[in-house]
């Protein structure tokens, strides 16, 4: 193998980068150049490039989102567009692929193999932490970093003034970023997918709170329209409760800022095993976080599979734990 092919796809997520370097350092140390399609999927089809090499990655494992650019590309899904991808592939003489990105991001990746033989390996890169095969996706501990640090700010103000904060996270259709922050934050409360039932338990449990004295109430609630988000969310408790409240939707602002120190080493070990296994001929995987250590995952099954974490035992917890 002399030549592969890195792009990260979807929603950017902080420490891609750091997986980007690790896949070009890896590549270069066994002898492999490496090309980076430009803004995905997008830079694929239309076959925008750039050559990475050693110094081309340095500097950029502190920095947040992806520096080769990621989009979405409708394209993509049509076969004669894949099939005229995979013909450029070939003519470059770029003999594998690494994806960084969801499970949306690795379909798209079993097609180029199953119709034309690409090999390809993923990498899994998204703050919602939704992807089968992995305890952690590249950029999930960020975003429960960037959003405790939010409501650490915000329980000053509400100790100050009495105020109950309903504070929306994102997560997409997974409940992981919202129990995970609440749970680390100490919130009084969260409302995850999943949970409509809850929120009478929620309401019950604000009002016992209220009664007992507690001054500060932060309530985290998963985006989506099952649960009308945060503003959804306040509206019912405001209704039951006859209070007031404010809602802070904290947004993209997940996405960025610097990686973690957990989050780059988990893109790090991920991105050279990605290249190692690309290298010594494997195909049709994902690197994996299981117990802190790389492992390879079918990509077929991480597709078919939804991850097993159950974001509502977490919300219970951090109920629990934030006392009356």
């Amino acid at each position: 193998m002399k030549r592969i092919g890195v792009l990260t796809s979807g929603g950017d997520s902080p420490g891609m980068n750091a997986a980007v370097r690790a896949v070009v350092r890896t590549a270069s140390w066994l002898g492999i150049e490496v090309v980076a399609y430009l803004d995905g999927y997008s830079g694929l089809v239309e076959n925008r490039t750039r050559i990475l090499d050693d110094r081309a990655v340095g500097n950029v494992i502190q920095l947040g989102g992806t520096f080769i650019g990621t989009s979405r590309c409708p394209a993509f899904h049509e076969a004669p567009v894949r099939a005229e991808v995979a013909r450029q592939m070939q003519a470059d003489g770029v003999e594998g692929l690494v994806v960084i990105g969801g499970d949306g991001s690795f379909r798209g990746t079993l097609l180029l193999e199953s119709e034309h033989g690409v090999r390809i390996a993923g990498i899994p890169g998204t703050i919602d932490n939704d992807v089968f095969g992995t305890d952690e996706s590249v950029g999930f501990d960020t975003a429960v970093n960037t959003a405790v640090n939010a409501i650490d700010n915000l329980r000053d103000t509400g100790e100050s003034t009495g105020t109950m904060f309903f504070v929306e996270v994102m997560g997409r259709t997974s409940g992981a970023i919202a129990a995970n922050v609440a749970l680390a934050g100490g919130a009084a409360g969260v409302a995850v997918p999943g949970s409509v039932e809850e929120i009478p338990r929620l309401v019950a449990h604000l009002r016992n709170s209220i009664a007992s004295g507690k001054r500060s109430h932060i309530i985290v609630v998963a985006e989506g329209e099952e649960l009308g988000g945060a503003f959804g969310v306040a509206r019912t408790v405001e209704e039951q409760l006859k209070s007031k409240s404010r809602v802070v939707v904290l947004g993209h602002i997940q996405r960025g800022g610097r990686p973690t120190a957990r989050d780059r080493i988990i893109a790090s070990r991920s991105g050279e095993a990605a290249v190692r296994g690309l290298a010594e001929g494997r195909s049709g995987f994902m690197i994996g976080i299981q117990g802190g250590l790389p492992v390879e995952v079918s990509l077929r099954e991480v597709v078919e599979r939804v991850h097993p974490a159950d974001p509502i035992e977490t919300a219970r917890l951090a109920e629990l734990l934030a006392g009356r």
